[in-house]
């Protein structure tokens, strides 16, 4: 079982410089990316964490890592300075919120004071290096099927998807706020 926390690995990869650049990308002071990134990744993993959850969405998800060895992450000027690979981004965030993904965005944006698009943007560029991590992570500690529920569950601190979709605009603002 791997040791590694998903959300501590992708951190690593977000440092002041990485932050700059991705304020930058979508227009937004570094101070409120960072803030919006402290929202967003939660919800990226918990998101992972609510479809690995069942049989069927945790072998999707393990097949989908097969694609994603963890190399953005020594490439992530090229994910950010081309575009914040919106189109692999956002065909990840098609998968792991689905119809949700619009909620999403706006209860990020409603709590980080970023706009839906500045939004947008981000988590464009947050999915691929949230699956590069976690393909990294199956490479090298053996995560696989089995056990993702398990990875997910604990890197993302308890953070549950459907807190954000069900319970209105304030949810992350709540949420976070008593963190």
């Amino acid at each position: 079982m791997p040791s590694e926390n998903l959300l501590s690995s992708v951190q690593q990869h977000l440092g002041p410089d990485t932050i700059q650049q991705i304020s930058e990308a979508i227009g937004a002071d570094p101070s409120a990316t960072n803030s919006a990134i402290s929202m967003a990744l939660p919800a990226l993993i918990g998101g992972l964490s609510h479809n690995a959850s069942q049989p069927q969405g945790a072998a999707a998800l393990d097949q989908a890592l097969d694609a994603h060895d963890g190399s953005i992450l020594g490439n992530l000027g090229g994910i950010l300075g081309g575009g914040g690979g919106g189109g692999i981004g956002g065909a990840i965030l098609g998968h792991i919120f689905g119809s949700k993904r619009p909620d999403v965005e706006t209860g990020v944006s409603r709590a980080s004071g970023l706009n839906a698009g500045q939004v947008a943007q981000l988590l464009m560029m947050l999915a691929p290096i949230v699956m590069g991590a976690l393909g990294r992570m199956k490479r090298q500690g053996g995560v696989d099927a089995s056990n993702l529920p398990h990875v997910l569950q604990q890197s993302s601190g308890g953070f549950d998807l459907n807190n954000i979709l069900n319970a209105g605009e304030s949810v992350l603002g709540n949420l976070f706020g008593n963190r």
